[in-house]
């Protein structure tokens, strides 16, 4: 028998008559390709889609996860960046006219540069003498504290024996005092390389963003569609405007700080008050906390008169920061860039509880160009619906 009789053989026997045999899948028609169905496929391919898209999410939340630690670690930078802009553009206004006196923008620079160390200067020749006074005399005064404190019967030798401060001092230095005071005065050193660091990083920065400012804007410019681009500049100008009119604003109230500490020590008798003053001015150009400092040190310099006048300075200080705060600061900033009051208390809240000192500082800003943005873009949108 033949291969060919015997599958006919095999056919009539396993197949039941009246039943179509199985015939081969048509194949496709010339110029078409081929097809894989989800039953060709077992269902493996079926998963392939689901498995490169999850694959692609985990490591697109890897990545950002590695990026935010990267600016976690740069975090310090960037405020010092975002600080040295933030000054750069308040000086700005000054800048500009200087250079529409047609002074070179270079020459503009040197020149508020030059004013700003002539201002430092003079602050150092109003504190720096009698804070070295003072020290001489604390350290003079310390032999005879010690001396003091091992006399049972004078007034430092009673508070020794009822609370025992020169073995709780050296307990807190750790034992002998050697290691604490060696770690202690190598905090304090790295804490003032730190900020002498940051300030020449501030200053530097700022300098090259003063000198630098057109072309950088011209160059973010170009981000910005042609037929955008003449809106987008002058409402760019506007916040720059807005931003160095409150730095004027800032500097308004500051001087207003300084002025108010200096008039009350004169009254009271409080040592150094034009020192004091100038420095209670440059202490209130920092939100939130910046009046604070300045009074508490002032209230214990008001010490050395007495402890009334102590409390009465400290009394004084709660008062002006509240007036200050609430009625002073968003007045002038209500003049000075267009803002309610309640947004200015707002944003100042905000901008400190995210971001710090820095972020107090640039949250007025920050509000006046959200507000502009809003008019501009938003709003007009949601009119015309």
């Amino acid at each position: 028998m033949t291969t060919t009789a015997s599958g006919e053989v095999r056919r009539r026997l396993f197949v039941p008559e009246g039943t179509a045999p199985a015939s081969a899948p048509a194949a496709p028609p010339a110029g078409e390709p081929a097809t894989v169905t989800r039953r060709d496929a077992g269902g493996v391919l079926a998963s392939v889609p689901w498995f490169s898209a999850g694959l692609r999410l985990a490591l697109g939340a890897l990545v950002g996860w590695f990026l935010f630690e990267q600016l976690l670690r740069l975090e310090a930078l960037l405020t010092l960046l975002v600080l040295s802009a933030f000054i750069a553009v308040s000086l700005e206004p000054v800048v500009a006219a200087l250079c529409r006196r047609r002074l070179r923008r270079g020459w503009a620079v040197a020149t508020v540069l030059s004013v700003f160390l002539l201002f430092a200067a003079g602050f150092l020749v109003l504190v720096v003498p009698p804070v070295s006074r003072e020290a001489g005399v604390l350290m003079r005064s310390v032999p005879g504290w010690l001396q003091q404190l091992h006399d049972h019967h004078s007034a430092l030798g009673r508070i020794e024996d009822r609370y025992h401060l020169v073995a709780r001092a050296k307990q807190a230095l750790g034992g002998d005092g050697g290691p604490g005071v060696l770690g202690g005065v190598l905090g304090a050193g790295r804490l003032l390389l730190d900020t002498v660091t940051s300030l020449v990083v501030v200053v530097t920065v700022t300098l090259y963003f003063m000198a630098g400012l057109p072309a950088i804007k011209e160059f973010c410019y170009r981000f910005v569609a042609g037929g955008r681009r003449d809106r987008a500049r002058e409402l760019t100008e506007e916040i720059l405007s807005r931003t160095g009119r409150y730095m004027l604003g800032n500097v308004v109230t500051s001087a207003i700080a300084g002025i108010a500490t200096a008039v009350w020590c004169a009254a009271v008798g409080v040592p150094y008050a034009a020192a004091l003053g100038v420095f209670v001015a440059l202490m209130d150009l920092v939100p939130i906390v910046g009046s604070t400092v300045g009074g508490v040190v002032v209230s214990l310099v008001a010490l050395a008169v007495s402890w009334p006048v102590a409390f009465a300075t400290a009394g004084f200080y709660v008062g002006f920061r509240l007036l200050e705060d609430y009625l002073i600061m968003p007045r002038t900033m209500q003049f000075a860039v267009d803002v309610h009051p309640f947004v200015t208390v707002v944003a100042v809240l905000a901008g400190g509880a995210l971001m710090g000192i820095v972020g107090a500082l640039v949250a007025v800003p920050a509000a006046v160009a959200l507000g502009l943005i809003l008019d501009e873009f938003v709003f007009p949108r949601l009119d015309g619906r």
